[in-house]
């Protein structure tokens, strides 16, 4: 690929002996062949296998964790020790298609972020996630604004210093996906989306579909109360404001007096409101 950016690609790994040595292979193949200047780290996070073994083997460096600390603090480690402006990540699982990182390096050439989202037909997502999956989307497409096709996918490249900027942000947990894509929808960055295969993994997933889905839910909740306060503040006052007229209306046609609440729930209306626009006025001076 002419003049592709050089590329550290990252793989946090707990106890994936099974599949890290060939994910490893096949990207050092891919870039390779597309003549994309690379370093392969697997961050081996605290595995109780041979992780850490097959991946050298295959040609990675390996940084150590010393104990589990999650995934994103996995891929947090791994930019800290990257030499290259472009980072990639995938898993070390053999779920994403690795063939498709030259494709996302060239789309960052006009853009912040690229990202294989797990949208073609034959996309093995499980079964248990298709749900809280296709409703996490939902609610962030609204309160960030954006049909976003792929919130979490774990395959995608992005640049550094824009990473760094947010790294205070990034849980340690599964999450990082999530809260990176949240983070540059609701910042303005150019993030772009390409189709992508998703195959079953090799080895047991590390994933806790109801735990997970619901941090999921309070992750996106919090980023965007960061990013994008008058998305929350402002329907809460709404629905405020509509309880008070309930209660007015209903006094009205029946002739009774106004209870002891309306007040309170008018003041709590207006504060509300007012908090989102204080809130909001602060986001936009921290930029």
């Amino acid at each position: 690929m002419k003049n592709a950016e050089a590329v550290s690609v990252i793989i946090p790994a707990f106890n994936e002996e099974g599949g890290v040595s060939d994910v490893v292979k096949q990207i050092r193949q891919v870039l390779t062949k597309a003549k994309i200047k690379h370093e392969i780290l697997v961050v081996d996070d605290g595995s109780k296998d041979r992780t850490a073994v097959r991946a050298r083997q295959a040609g990675a460096q390996v940084i150590s964790m010393g104990e589990n600390r999650g995934y994103g603090a996995s891929i947090k480690a791994g930019m800290r020790q990257a030499q290259y402006p472009l980072i990639a990540i995938t898993d070390a699982d053999g779920t994403y298609p690795s063939a498709e990182l030259p494709a996302l390096i060239e789309m960052t050439r006009t853009s912040d972020m690229a990202v294989g989202a797990r949208t073609k037909p034959g996309a093995a997502i499980p079964s248990l996630r298709r749900f809280p999956k296709w409703l996490l989307g939902k609610w962030a497409n609204y309160l960030a604004d954006r049909k976003i096709p792929d919130l979490n996918s774990g395959l995608r490249v992005f640049r550094k210093t824009i990473a760094l900027r947010y790294e205070g942000l990034f849980p340690n947990g599964f999450s990082f996906t999530t809260t990176i894509t949240l983070a540059l929808e609701c910042h303005g960055y150019i993030v772009k989306y390409r189709p992508i295969d998703y195959a079953p993994r090799v080895g047991q997933s590390k994933i806790k579909p109801i735990q997970d889905t619901i941090n999921f839910f309070s992750l996106v909740l919090r980023v965007v109360m960061y990013f994008k306060p008058l998305k929350i503040f402002i329907p809460l006052s709404g629905i405020i404001f509509v309880g008070v007229l309930a209660i007015v209306l209903n006094a009205y046609c029946h002739g009774a007096s106004l209870p002891s609440s309306t007040s309170f729930l008018l003041v709590a209306g207006v504060q509300v409101a007012a908090l989102g626009l204080l809130a909001d006025l602060l986001v936009k001076r921290g930029r």
